[in-house]
Formats: structure tokens, C-alpha cells, sequence
């Protein structure tokens, strides 16, 4: 019998020259509304939505020798090895056609992060924390009515101490780094989400619209604003010197024409206007530095 590493799953090759796909990881304890976010950001962004452990249990009911292994190990009480989870991510990206994924659950704990990173060798672009309370957490578990085995008051504590003890210290490690988007996520799920969009607008991404013809295209919302900044502000910059460098020879004109005026009357010019005119030479040019200070 191989090792796990061996029968988890085939390896997926990834060449060196294809664009790495841009991760977001979506973190936050059980029943903080990750996954009625990820469906919204799906819709409104164009992400791949992809749960860790859908795709494990997509694999357990596939039957194959990799979803035996797992529901062996699940059935055991032991963690499913990184690796496996990872490759299953892996494939899902590559089958997607998609480069925006999502990733929901994932990673669990350090060890998940740090495996990831090793193997797949993709940093995400951020973490998108759902904060929540437990006792909001707890309300909406207790409450829904998916027919889950797990959701009830004394596992559904146990897996709020498996969060504060595993997941947290990967939210505080990517804190560290810089790359946490945390989400109050005790609000309705509407204003939870306007929070979520405008994380996803400041990082500049395709935001898909759609036409009165019910088409759909994608545009830069951004950018375009960006643009229109540029112009506006060239224009004004192009007025603006215009405008200085008129001053400019207006003022050394004038002084150099009251010169000429009085060496073509024959007239001796004025000391106070010779010894003047370098500093009115000059004088535009000074004004032209201190405007721009």
C-alpha cells in the first residue's frame, strides 16, 4: 500500500508559465454566513466559489479509492491530511476555467496554511474574516433547518472551540502580514454584504454588470474612474502653467521693452531700472518655484 501522499490524489501539474489565479481565503466560525456571501460575491464578481469540505465529501461519494481513504480517516477520528485537501483544490481550479476562486473553510489551522502555500506556491490576495459572535452563531445554527447531524448545541459548541483554537491563528498570521478584510458579520445579511462589496471594489476587480439586454460584460470600475481623474487633472495642469508662464514673459517683456524705449530716445536709462532688471528677469521665474512648493 503507498502512502497517503500517494493514493490522495494525482498530482496536478502546473506549468511554470501559466498565470498564477488569484485566492481569496473566506474565514469565520460556523454559522457566521460565509457561505450565503460567497454565493453573493460569485454573482457580483465573477469568482469560483470552491468549500474544502464539499469537495471532500464530493470525493467520499464518488467512490473512488482517494474518497474511501478519506471516509476512513474521517470515520477514524483523524485529520485529513493537508495534502489531500489541497490537491482536490488543485484540480477543482484547474477543471474551473476560471483564475478568481474563492476558497471557503480552508485553511483550518497553520499547518493547512503553511502546506498550501508550499505546494501550491500562491499567496492569497486577502482573507475575508467574517466576524461574528458565538452566541449569533449559535442562534442561526440552532435555527436553520438543513437537516445537519451536526447542528446541534453540544457540537455545535465543540466546533466553536475547534475554531478559536485552530482557525484563529491563521486569521491573526495573515493579520500580521496585512492581508485581513474583517466583515461585522452580526448584521443583516444585506448590509453584511454592501461591507463585502466594498472590499472587493477598492481591490479593483471586474465588476459584472448587466445590460438592459440582459447580456452580461465586465468592466473596471476603478480604472475607469481613474481615468477620467487623469484628464481632468492634465487639463487643469495645462491651463494652469499656461497661465504662469504668460505671467512670465508678460513681466520680462515689459521690462525689457522700458528699457529699449529709453536707448531709442537716446536718453541715458535710469540706474534704478538697469540695476532692476535682472531681478525682474528673475522675479517671474522665483514666483513660477514658490507656486509650485
Amino acid at each position: 500500500m503507498g502512502s497517503v501522499k500517494e493514493i490522495a490524489i494525482e498530482d496536478v501539474n502546473v506549468s511554470s508559465t501559466e498565470k498564477q489565479p488569484k485566492v481569496v481565503f473566506v474565514l469565520g466560525g460556523p454559522g457566521s454566513g460565509k457561505g450565503t456571501q460567497c454565493a453573493n460575491i460569485v454573482e457580483h464578481f465573477g469568482y469560483s466559489h470552491l468549500s474544502a469540505g464539499d469537495l471532500l465529501r464530493a470525493e467520499i461519494k464518488s467512490g473512488s479509492e482517494n474518497g474511501t481513504m478519506i471516509q476512513n480517516m474521517i470515520k477514524e477520528g483523524k485529520i485529513v491530511p493537508s495534502e489531500v485537501t489541497i490537491k482536490l483544490l488543485q484540480k477543482a481550479m484547474q477543471e474551473s476555467g476560471n483564475d478568481k476562486f474563492l476558497i471557503d473553510g480552508f485553511p483550518r489551522n497553520e499547518e493547512n496554511r503553511a502546506a498550501f502555500e508550499a505546494v501550491t506556491k500562491i499567496t492569497p490576495e486577502f482573507v475575508l474574516f467574517f466576524d461574528c459572535s458565538e452566541e449569533e452563531m449559535e442562534r442561526r445554527l440552532l435555527g436553520r433547518n438543513q437537516g445537519r447531524e451536526d447542528d446541534n448545541i453540544e457540537t455545535i459548541r465543540k466546533r466553536f472551540k475547534v475554531y478559536l483554537e485552530s482557525s484563529l491563528p491563521v486569521i491573526e498570521y495573515y493579520n500580521s502580514k496585512g492581508k485581513v478584510r474583517k466583515i461585522d458579520a452580526g448584521k443583516p445579511v444585506e448590509e453584511v454584504f454592501e461591507a463585502v462589496k466594498a472590499v472587493f471594489t477598492l481591490k479593483d476587480e471586474k465588476v459584472l454588470i448587466r445590460g438592459m439586454d440582459n447580456t452580461e460584460c465586465t468592466r473596471k470600475r476603478t480604472y475607469v474612474h481613474r481615468r477620467r481623474l487623469c484628464l481632468s487633472s492634465c487639463f487643469q495642469m495645462a491651463v494652469y502653467v499656461g497661465l504662469k508662464i504668460g505671467i512670465c514673459l508678460v513681466c520680462s517683456s515689459y521690462q525689457l521693452a522700458s528699457i529699449l524705449g529709453f536707448l531709442c530716445r537716446g536718453g541715458d536709462v535710469p540706474v534704478p531700472l538697469m540695476v532692476s532688471h535682472p531681478l525682474c528677469w528673475m522675479m517671474p521665474f522665483l514666483f513660477f518655484i514658490l507656486m509650485n512648493m
